[in-house]
């Protein structure tokens, strides 16, 4: 009876916990009363929140910083959905690295150009590093996001991505790109450019950090148009027959003449 008398009183110094304390909260403050095991669940679930929102210190390094932002989990952009109504993840991104300050230690300061240039050539290689570390943890920054982290306008940013994807011909991890389905243009364009050139859906991929679904959409509808017009069928019937948007119809068209230049009368 002393030693389950002892044992009961060291036990106690662990049950000081914060779920505990959630629980009694939940209990005596909010007067959430009924099931003991639905409160631990919700207590659970804030903890893990918690740790979500404000990871461990320790696990941040030099020049890194901890944010919060939309998660790539196949959810689809829609007009009128609010940004809280998008499933969101905590990321660490490397917004500074040592190579960024060697950078500007030995830069050698030239005409006003050549400093423009390293400028812009430095911003891009942060967007880059930035877009893709979200990405692999799970996570889609937007443009506004970049604005905020980089300390740039929106049209700057816009020209980065420009700059980006016409010197590497990548489509970058944007959250209105990822997001997207089948309105931009510059998807279909790149995508389908790669595959008349033969490469394959999976490479296709790797090339353009597009899912697989994205991918074979994109080629799918390619395709159905592709048929549709080498039967002869104008736009107006193959928007009948798909059931896709004269714009969207119309783009897919433009592609194939481009890229099938023989074929246009």
């Amino acid at each position: 009876m002393k030693m389950k008398g002892l044992r009961d009183r060291f036990e106690s110094i662990p049950k000081r916990n914060f779920r505990n304390s959630l629980i009694k909260l939940l209990e005596e403050e909010y007067k959430i009363l009924g099931s003991r095991k639905i409160l631990e669940m919700l207590s659970d679930d804030i903890e893990n929140l918690h740790r979500e929102f404000y990871p461990d210190k320790k696990g941040v390094g030099f020049g890194e910083i901890v944010f919060r932002t939309t998660a790539d989990d196949g959810q689809r952009q829609s007009y009128g959905k609010r940004t809280e109504d998008y499933s969101s993840i905590t990321v660490i991104l490397p917004l500074i690295t040592e190579e960024d300050i060697e950078n500007r230690i030995y830069f050698k300061k030239g005409n006003r150009n050549t400093n423009y240039k390293h400028l812009e050539d430095r911003d891009i290689k942060t967007m880059v590093r930035l877009l893709k570390s979200a990405k692999t943890q799970g996570g889609i920054l937007s443009g506004a996001e970049l604005c905020v982290l980089m300390n740039r306008s929106l049209s700057t940013v816009g020209k980065y991505l420009k700059v980006y994807q016409k010197e590497t011909g990548e489509i970058l991890p944007l959250k209105g790109y990822v997001l997207d389905r089948g309105s931009l243009p510059t998807h279909k364009g790149i995508i389908i450019s790669l595959y008349e050139q033969g490469i394959s859906p999976a490479d296709i991929v790797l090339r353009t950090g597009h899912t697989i679904d994205a991918v074979d959409r994109y080629i799918k509808h390619y395709e159905q148009v592709k048929k549709l017009l080498l039967r002869g069928l104008d736009e107006q019937a193959i928007k009948s027959i798909t059931g896709r948007s004269l714009n969207v119809i119309r783009q897919y068209i433009n592609l194939f003449y481009e890229f099938n230049p023989k074929n246009h009368k």
